[in-house]
């Protein structure tokens, strides 16, 4: 008979189709049943923190959930930062987990499910009668709300007999939410009005517009408009006409594409939480500039928004052009005016920086040059994350990943490659890691190069050192030997794991990438880049850090 594992393991895969962890104790009854009798993906990785890496990666790039595992006590704990990064970014994974029994602790059990909360995470528990409905419904949960949520099997439970599997309701997940009362329509003919009004609009989309598919309804709202647009980081390429488009906005962006961002006198915000760093620390637009901002959130999320609706993206941007379609221009729209090529472009940079180590700008616009069209970028956290996000275009949001940043995280870069190569097999998969995360997660450096082969490839941005710690409390005088790491071989870690590994100390060394990505996939191994980077090239981003923290 079907153990309690199994009712979770057979109820999951007709929800979830690829799982990532550690087998451990506590899950491998779980792991057992997933084999054996699903048809369920399990990818192993070889810390537990992967496993919710890989499957936060998963849905960033596919859209669809996926789930981790990892078994009770140290294997749950390993998984927290993580955890709490998946919370932070609002990305809905499953994990599933074992737990203590349920007839008390035992010496080495934690209460996981308060180490759950305190970072933010539900945890549903699974019992001898209700494992099947009980996996529903935290797999409904994590679709809702947009979170991950922890799925606990009790060790005494595990391998329980339970009987056949019970035909369970599949999860339901609510509609986009639609703008509601006469408030809410008086606030979208306010903005529909400013916006007819405006010499210079602006639309700005964040990953909430493109998790909502409003890219066609925002850039009909743009036409109708004649708006300038821009996204954040993670809503890269939501718009579609890329000649009015200024990049990304924030600290990521170009000057002369922020300089028009600040003269707008209406800006309509899509999907954005308009955090510190899209927002400039709080300079992206100028005073007077009216604000709006769309949203699913209860309420608007920065003091500078003048008006909120609480709506999908798409639903409120359709609206809008509805209460537009009768707008036509007396004369040339302010985007007709502008360049945007030449505003959204950045620093060339040298070929080496005067320490005789790359130039990091350079690198960066050399490899952007040599990466395969079909790439999906996946990002570690450090100082490193503004050369990919600046230099390296991508076809669109869900191409573009930060696994760390919400939490200001570094470390899960390796395990992000697995998530998306898992979830998009047919695309070339480019990490963008520093030496600093690059170490700390460097076992799934495994892991990565097995799920990506010769689709996969990583560039380490080495520059011997904690970088964003450097350029900040260097500067302010604080001792640089803990923020300094010995400069470490990263290409030889990619021999040692059947990759081929590139030390990169001119820009002629990156002819190997060009010569690999002509290949055939299935002829070519898992390249990794080890650019020998100069220290004292600071990017863009990290200078404005250092001025409002100095």
């Amino acid at each position: 008979m079907p153990s309690v594992s199994a009712h979770v393991a057979l109820t999951l895969a007709q929800h979830i189709d690829a799982v990532f962890g550690v087998m451990g104790n506590g899950n491998a009854y779980f792991l057992d049943a997933l084999e054996r009798e699903t048809t369920a993906e399990f990818t192993a990785v070889r810390h537990e923190q992967g496993a919710v890496v890989a499957a936060d990666a998963h849905y960033r790039a596919s859209g669809r959930i996926a789930a981790g595992t990892a078994t009770y006590g140290a294997g749950f704990t390993n998984t927290l930062t993580a955890l709490a990064e998946s919370v932070q970014a609002r990305v809905p994974l499953v994990l599933v987990v074992g737990d203590g029994p349920t007839s008390g602790p035992r010496p080495w059990d934690v209460d996981q499910i308060a180490l759950a909360s305190a970072v933010g995470a539900r945890t549903y528990t699974v019992g001898h009668a209700d494992a099947a409905a009980t996996t529903v419904i935290a797999i409904e949960h994590a679709l809702t709300y947009r979170v991950p949520v922890v799925l606990a099997i009790p060790y005494d439970v595990a391998s329980r007999e339970a009987g056949p599997v019970p035909d369970v309701p599949s999860p339901r997940v609510p509609s986009a939410p639609e703008p509601e009362g006469a408030f809410a329509e008086g606030m979208l003919d306010e903005i529909a009005a400013a916006l007819r009004d405006a010499k210079r609009p602006f639309l700005l989309a964040g990953r909430g517009a493109w998790l909502s598919g409003a890219g066609e309804a925002l850039g009909a709202l743009a036409d109708a408009t004649g708006a300038l647009t821009a996204s954040t980081a993670l809503g890269r390429g939501v718009f579609p006409a890329a000649e009015f488009d200024l990049g990304v906005t924030g600290g990521f962006g170009a000057d002369g594409a922020m300089s028009l961002v600040h003269d707008a006198d209406v800006v309509v915000v899509f999907g954005a939480a308009l955090n510190q760093f899209t927002m400039r620390f709080g300079e992206l637009f100028a005073p007077g500039t009216r604000v709006f901002q769309v949203d699913v959130a209860p309420a608007a999320t920065h003091a500078h928004v003048g008006g909120f609706v609480r709506g999908d993206a798409r639903v409120v941007a359709e609206a809008l052009v509805g209460r537009l379609s009768r707008t036509s221009f007396a004369g040339v729209s302010w985007r007709e005016t502008v360049d945007a090529a030449a505003e959204r472009a950045y620093d060339a940079g040298d070929d080496l920086a005067p320490d005789g180590r790359i130039d990091p700008r350079s690198a960066a616009r050399r490899i952007a040059e040599l990466l395969p069209e079909d790439r999906i970028v996946v990002s570690d956290g450090g100082h490193f994350i503004g050369w990919a996000n600046m230099y390296w275009p991508v076809a669109a949001p869900d191409r573009m990943m930060m696994v760390g940043t919400a939490f200001q995280a570094i470390g899960q870069g390796w395990p992000s490659v697995v998530g998306a190569a898992r979830a998009r097999p047919e695309s070339t998969i480019v990490l963008t890691t520093g030496d600093g995360g690059g170490l700390m997660a460097i076992a799934d450096l495994e892991s990565a190069v097995r799920a990506a082969g010769g689709r996969g490839c990583a560039v380490v941005w080495n520059d011997a050192a904690y970088g964003a710690e450097v350029h900040l409390y260097g500067l302010k005088g604080l001792a640089e030997e803990p923020m300094l790491i010995p400069e470490v071989d990263f290409a030889a870690f990619a021999a040692a794991v059947g990759a081929e590994g590139v030390a990169v100390r001119t820009l002629g060394d990156l002819d190997r990438l060009a010569s690999w990505a002509a290949q055939p996939v299935a002829e070519r191994p898992f390249l990794l880049l080890d650019l020998r980077i100069s220290p004292t090239v600071i990017a863009p981003y990290q200078q404005e850090v250092i001025r409002v923290n100095s």
